[in-house]
C-alpha cells in the first residue's frame, strides 16, 4: 500500500541539473561539453530508501534485503507473541475492541512523530514546531478508509477471543481470496488462471484447517470464524481503496496511516461510549495495567514498525518477494505459537497449512509469469495435438 513519495526524488535532481545547464548557456562550448561528459559518466541516482529517520540508501541491495527481512521477522513475531499473550490474561477475551482502541491511540502518536520526522528531515528547524506536510487525500476518502481499518483491526483482535491464534494466522494468509474479488469489483482488474488456482488452493487448505481446529478445540466458536472473515473482507476493500487513493493523490504512507487510524479511533471511541463497553474495558485495564497498557504499547510499537519494514522490503525487492518473506514469517509465527503456548496439535494442521502455502506460492509465481486464459488454451491445444494418435500414412507406388 507507499513508494510514491520516494519515487519523485530522482526527478527532482534531474530538474535541478537542467536549470544549472540553462544558466550556464552563456559560457563557452568547451566547459559545457566537458560538463556533459562528466554528468554522463556519473552513475544514475539510486532510489532513496528510509525506515523512519534511518537512511538505508547507502547500503547495497543485499544488505537492504537482509535488514528488511530481519526487521519483518523480529517485529512481527514479537507482535504475534504479545497479541496472544494479552489474550491469555484471565478475563480479557471480551475486551478485544478496547485493545483495538488502545492500539489506535498508540498508532496516532507514532504517526504524528513520523510525520514530524519527515517534515524535520525536509525543512529542518525545531522538531516539535515544524509543520507536517499538508493532507493530499480528501477527507471523504479517509472516512471510508477509517471505517474499513476499524473493521479490519477490531474484528481481527476480537476474533482471538473465539479462535486459536494459528487459525487466525491461516485466515490472514488467505487474504488473496477477498482481495481478488474486491479488485475485480472495485478496480475492474483481470486475473489469470494461476491466480484463481491459488485462491482455490487457499480455500481448500483454509476449510481443512478450520475443520481440524473445530475437532481439536473444545471451545471452538463459529463466531470467531465469522469475525476473522469479516476482517479479511474489510482488509480486501481497504487494500484496493488505499492503492487507488495513493496512486491518484501521490500521498505518502505516513499520511494514510495517521488519518486512517485517527478517524478510526474517533469512530470506535464514540461507539464504545454509546454501548457502555468503554468503561468496563477501561476498568479492567486499570486493574491490569502492565498486561494491557504495557504489553499493548509494545504490541502496537512492533506492529507500527513492522509496517515500515514491510514497505521498505517492497521498495527494495518488489511485492512478490515481500509476499514470500511475510508468508515465511507467518509460518514461523504459527510454529512459535504452538511452542510457547500450550494448545492441541494434529497432523491435519500441517497438511492443510502446506496447501495454503501452495496457494501463496502460486500467487507469487503468477506475478512473475503472466499466464492468461488464452495462453492456457493455446498450450492445452498444443499438448492435445502432440499426444493425439496420428492416422497411418499410406504410400502409393506406381510402376510404369
Amino acid at each position: 500500500m507507499a513508494g510514491d513519495s520516494q519515487a519523485g526524488s530522482g526527478n527532482g535532481n534531474s530538474g535541478h541539473s537542467s536549470v544549472i545547464s540553462i544558466n550556464n548557456d552563456a559560457q563557452s562550448a568547451t566547459p559545457i561539453s566537458a560538463a556533459r561528459k562528466s554528468s554522463a559518466s556519473k552513475p544514475p541516482p539510486t532510489q532513496e530508501m528510509r525506515i523512519l529517520c534511518f537512511d538505508l540508501s547507502y547500503y547495497n541491495r543485499t544488505s537492504q534485503f537482509l535488514l528488511s527481512c530481519a526487521g519483518v521477522f523480529i517485529l512481527y513475531i514479537l507482535y504475534g507473541y504479545l497479541q496472544e499473550l494479552i489474550f491469555t490474561v484471565e478475563g480479557f477475551k471480551p475486551y478485544g475492541w478496547f485493545l483495538t482502541l488502545v492500539q489506535f491511540g498508540y498508532y496516532i502518536g507514532f504517526g504524528l512523530v513520523e510525520r514530524r520526522l519527515e517534515a524535520y528531515r525536509l525543512l529542518g528547524g525545531n522538531l516539535w514546531s515544524v509543520e507536517p506536510a499538508p493532507r493530499c487525500i480528501p477527507l471523504r476518502t479517509y472516512f471510508v478508509l477509517a471505517a474499513l481499518t476499524l473493521g479490519t483491526m477490531g474484528l481481527s483482535n476480537s476474533s482471538l477471543g473465539y479462535l486459536n491464534y494459528p487459525t487466525q494466522v491461516i485466515f490472514k494468509c488467505c487474504k488473496l481470496i477477498p482481495v481478488l474479488v474486491g479488485s475485480i469489483l472495485i478496480q475492474g482488474k483481470r486475473y489469470g488462471p494461476l491466480d484463481f488456482a491459488a485462491a482455490l488452493s487457499m480455500c481448500i487448505g483454509l476449510a481443512w484447517f478450520t475443520l481440524a481446529d473445530s475437532q481439536m478445540t473444545p471451545n471452538f466458536n463459529p463466531w470467531g470464524v465469522a469475525m476473522i472473515s469479516g476482517a479479511l473482507l474489510c482488509d480486501a476493500a481497504i487494500g484496493n481503496v488505499q492503492e487507488k487513493a495513493m496512486r491518484e493523490h501521490k500521498a505518502p504512507s505516513s499520511e494514510v496511516v495517521f488519518y486512517s487510524y485517527g478517524l478510526g479511533f474517533v469512530y470506535l471511541f464514540v461507539i464504545m461510549l454509546l454501548t457502555g463497553n468503554f468503561f468496563s474495558g477501561f476498568a479492567f485495564c486499570l486493574a491490569h495495567p502492565l498486561e494491557t497498557f504495557g504489553y499493548g504499547f509494545l504490541f502496537s510499537l512492533s506492529g507500527y514498525l513492522g509496517i515500515q519494514f514491510v514497505l521498505a522490503l517492497v521498495r527494495s525487492s518488489g511485492a512478490p518477494l515481500a509476499a514470500t518473506v511475510t508468508t515465511a514469517r507467518k509460518a514461523v509465527t504459527i510454529a512459535f505459537s504452538f511452542v510457547l503456548f500450550s494448545k492441541p496439535f494434529t497432523v491435519q494442521y500441517l497438511w492443510s497449512g502446506l496447501i495454503v502455502v501452495l496457494g501463496i506460492y502460486l500467487n507469487v509465481y503468477s506475478k512473475k509469469n503472466k499466464l492468461t486464459f488464452t495462453d492456457l488454451q493455446h498450450r492445452l491445444s498444443k499438448l492435445s495435438t502432440r499426444f493425439s494418435p496420428r492416422s497411418p500414412s499410406r504410400k502409393f507406388l506406381i510402376e510404369v
